[in-house]
């Protein structure tokens, strides 16, 4: 009687350890739209908001039409990268973009996919560690200036604000993966909003007070201080911004991985990409269109750290703030696909390594905080990322430049190219057909887009280099 009691007690404790697993093995997936829409404007609303000012500067008025049409095209190829997380046949889940990417185009574009996107991936860390370090710079100067007047000398170094960024990133990054880590996202969300709506009333306030610098239809004008060429290049770096603002495929499956599984995965996917993308573009349109009515052809390349604004102090010492936090839950969303390929890798290959694979639970007294434990692999390599992004964001100070560069090479291949590929041979669509012409062509318009905005984006580096 006691061997059956034990061998039931057994029995359900297999039953709950197997309901406690997805259809794939892995634990229970326990996302929902709202995370999934938390984890996206995380990563989207970051360090290209606040140079949108700047960006309609260069373009003039018809640059809102650009904001729009580069989010009607992220929402259009990003559903299409949502039909993509399984197999139409097996349904099979594809775990990370490049499975997608083997799964549907074969090993050549897996690799050609890997390279694009955790460039793109590590050069979005560098530009957030640049863009905190900024805005903890403005923190000291804002109060500087308030202590000491608008004409005071009050540089200071960017260089311990970036090693310091890097060392707390450094401390967050043990977070073991993206579906652990909603409510990191959740308080970077809030700060992003919290920092685009000051940027933009203050802005707005400018405006209504009569103080809005002159704007145009065509944007900056050539002439004394401008020539044609100038004109050119700088409307093409705008083009990289915009894009940069727009881009989130290349975390998009693994933020579509954390979601509870149902039949309607996709579907709910698809209602995220639609949240997501009006609730960005709002807000995009919002902080470009006022940031550039109130400052006009001379908005700065960032609203909130360029000093358009100097008072009230305390009120852009808060936007800063809610920036540099943003900016800490940014970078984490888009490292861990990072992290996540080269562990996974790793323990693929030594799956009996206790230094790769054994947890520690952090324990304070008598008690085990099993939430919290650290791996020694983790530990050490996520250090090594870290160090490694912020020693190259010490190399390269150039904000602009370095957001218009990501966004001209990450928007075509990870945004575009791979989703309309990846589609046209998930869904069978024959060559030469109306559907195949217009994916094609757009492919083909977004190409050209790109390759104009890392023109641009190189012109700036060298003008930037030849001035330091």
């Amino acid at each position: 009687m006691m061997a059956s009691e034990s061998g039931m007690g057994s029995d359900h404790r297999v039953a709950e350890a197997v309901a406690d697993l997805d259809d794939d093995g892995r634990p229970k997936r326990v996302g929902t739209e709202w995370t999934a829409c938390a984890l996206v404007i995380t990563a989207v609303i970051g360090a290209g908001v606040l140079s949108l000012a700047w960006s309609l500067a260069q373009l003039g008025w018809v640059g809102v039409s650009a904001l729009v049409i580069f989010g009607i095209i992220t929402l259009y190829t990003s559903n299409l990268l949502a039909e993509c997380y399984r197999c139409p046949i097996t349904a099979k889940r594809n775990y990370t973009y490049m499975q997608a990417a083997k799964a549907n185009l074969g090993g050549k574009m897996y690799m050609a996919c890997g390279l694009a996107q955790y460039s793109l991936l590590i050069g979005l860390a560098i530009g957030y560690t640049i863009t905190a370090a900024i805005s903890m710079v403005a923190i000291n100067k804002s109060n500087c200036f308030h202590k000491r007047g608008h004409e005071a000398s009050c540089e200071v170094s960017h260089r311990p604000y970036m090693i310091g960024m890097g060392v707390f990133e450094i401390v967050v990054s043990q977070i073991p993966d993206i579906g652990e880590m909603w409510w990191l996202s959740v308080m970077a969300t809030i700060t992003s909003f919290g920092y685009a709506l000051i940027g933009a009333a203050l802005a707005f306030s400018a405006v209504i007070s009569g103080h809005g610098k002159r704007t145009s239809l065509t944007g900056v004008e050539i002439g004394p201080g401008i020539t044609a060429a100038q004109k050119m290049w700088r409307m093409f770096r705008a083009i990289g911004d915009m894009m940069l603002c727009s881009s989130y495929s290349a975390i998009l499956i693994e933020i579509q991985d954390t979601l509870k599984s149902s039949a309607s995965e996709i579907q709910v996917m698809k209602k995220v990409n639609v949240i997501s993308v009006s609730t960005t573009t709002l807000f995009y349109l919002i902080c470009a269109c006022f940031g550039y009515a109130a400052f006009g052809n001379n908005a700065h390349g960032n609203m909130l750290t360029g000093f358009g604004f100097y008072e009230p102090f305390w009120l852009i010492d808060l936007a800063n703030i809610f920036i540099v936090m943003h900016l800490v839950g940014a970078y984490q969303v888009i490292a861990q696909p990072v992290f996540g390929a080269v562990e996974s890798e790793m323990k693929r290959r030594w799956p009996r390594s206790k230094f790769l694979n054994a947890e520690y639970p952090i324990r304070i007294g008598e008690k085990n905080f099993n939430l919290i434990s650290i791996n020694l692999w983790r530990l050490t390599w996520r250090s090594m990322f870290v160090v490694m992004v912020t020693l190259l964001a010490l190399a390269l100070p150039y904000f602009n430049e370095v957001l218009a560069l990501l966004g001209a090479i990450s928007y075509w291949p990870l945004t575009v190219y791979f989703p309309v590929n990846m589609y046209i041979v998930q869904k069978k669509i024959d060559r030469w057909t109306s559907r195949w012409l217009g994916l094609q062509s757009l492919n083909f318009v977004c190409l050209l887009v790109a390759l104009a905005a890392a023109c641009g984006s190189m012109e700036g580096f060298a003008e930037a280099l030849s001035s330091s």
